[in-house]
């Protein structure tokens, strides 16, 4: 029984996720294209959802959810140029 519950209380939070991460696209009056809107709330990974939603607070188009930010440029050791 608690296992049930358990299991029923992490589908909540996912579905709460990704329900607040298009309701944070929606109100910035970004446009959620269908293909975007079931990739989010077909997502299961609590993970994954807790990162489009962040992006979503700063994201310019819902396209941008899914865009990986580069890699920090690493110094390179030996080039100092005075």
């Amino acid at each position: 029984m608690e296992k049930a519950y358990l299991e029923g209380h992490a589908e909540g939070r996912i579905e709460n996720r990704a329900a607040f991460t298009l309701r944070v696209l929606e109100k910035r009056g970004i446009d959620v294209p269908d293909d975007i809107r079931e990739r989010v709330t077909s997502c299961t990974d609590l993970d994954t959802l807790t990162l489009w939603f962040d992006r979503s607070l700063t994201a310019s188009t819902a396209e941008d959810l899914f865009v990986e930010s580069p890699e920090a440029p690493q110094p390179q050791s030996g080039t100092d140029q005075a």
